[in-house]
């Protein structure tokens, strides 16, 4: 069985960007709070479905469960399913949504997080989820909103992840001031999650904050979670705050650990500011 370290680790080696598009940022649950009609505090959760829902429930999850698997074409025929058992289910949009964004077909995905935000506007996977898509489409104004609406569904469970996107997000579109603010919050509320320390430490550097920078890649380099992409940046980090020592010490380790990695071929070249 996997532990949450390995598949840490796994998320690292995929690139910081890709890392957080797909294994650390979206996500397949719905949070279940459909309002009631005329309740203002009362939520409908899973509890309260109906005979119908219950069965596209149980359906839905065993397509959430070929999805994760890869079996992507298995998890949409499922999807068939559910919404014919229940094509109000908005849920079923959101996975369904996930799987065309995983198969490179954004208008599709857009389409299918839409119809799941339009059904269940308290669905905060739902707006995550189409604020991510947007931040792919470069569409950052609308994202932002996305995920600002996600923050303001109660008990909602993801804020670190929506943060982290945010960050990810702001710092794509230049926006390097908010990037910081959004990632610290992520990691104010996760700080054990690696693709928040090393994105938030690669903001920091950035912006020319090294000590700061320094303090982050210095302590998910010191786990078992450092990777080629973390030791690069620590070296960058350590370049900057002249600290030979540190310095050679990590660029051992990057040669040593990974040494066909573009990371060791750019330390051979010295070409600190790539």
């Amino acid at each position: 069985m996997m532990t949450r370290a390995m598949a840490a680790q796994g998320r690292l080696r995929a690139g910081w960007l890709a890392a957080a598009a797909f294994a650390g940022i979206l996500t397949t649950a719905g949070c279940g709070t459909q309002p009631q009609a005329g309740a203002s505090v009362e939520m409908v959760t899973p509890a309260d479905d109906t005979d119908q829902r219950k069965r596209a429930r149980i359906r839905l999850e065993l397509a959430s469960s070929y999805y994760e698997e890869g079996k992507i074409e298995v998890a949409l025929d499922e999807l068939k399913q559910v919404l014919a058992i229940d094509p109000s289910f908005g849920e079923a949009y959101n996975l369904r949504g996930l799987i065309y964004m995983r198969l490179g077909d954004m208008q599709q995905a857009e389409d299918n997080f839409r119809r799941a935000v339009a059904l269940n506007p308290r669905d905060a996977d739902a707006h995550h989820n189409l604020g991510w898509m947007q931040c792919q489409r470069g569409r950052y104004l609308e994202a932002s909103r996305s995920f600002q609406q996600a923050l303001t569904i109660p008990l909602y469970s993801g804020r670190s992840k929506t943060f982290l996107a945010m960050g990810v997000c702001d710092a794509r579109a230049g926006q390097m001031e908010e990037a910081e603010r959004n990632l610290l919050r992520s990691y104010e509320l996760d700080a054990a999650n690696p693709v928040t320390g090393y994105n938030l430490s690669r903001v920091l550097y950035q912006r020319g904050d090294y000590q700061r920078a320094q303090f982050y890649i210095r302590r998910l380099n010191n786990s078992e979670l450092a990777n080629a992409e973390t030791l690069w940046l620590g070296i960058k980090v350590e370049n900057r705050m002249n600290d030979a020592a540190a310095m050679g010490q990590l660029s051992e380790q990057l040669r040593k650990r990974y040494p066909q990695s573009r990371e060791r071929a750019s330390l051979d070249r010295r070409s600190f500011d790539e």
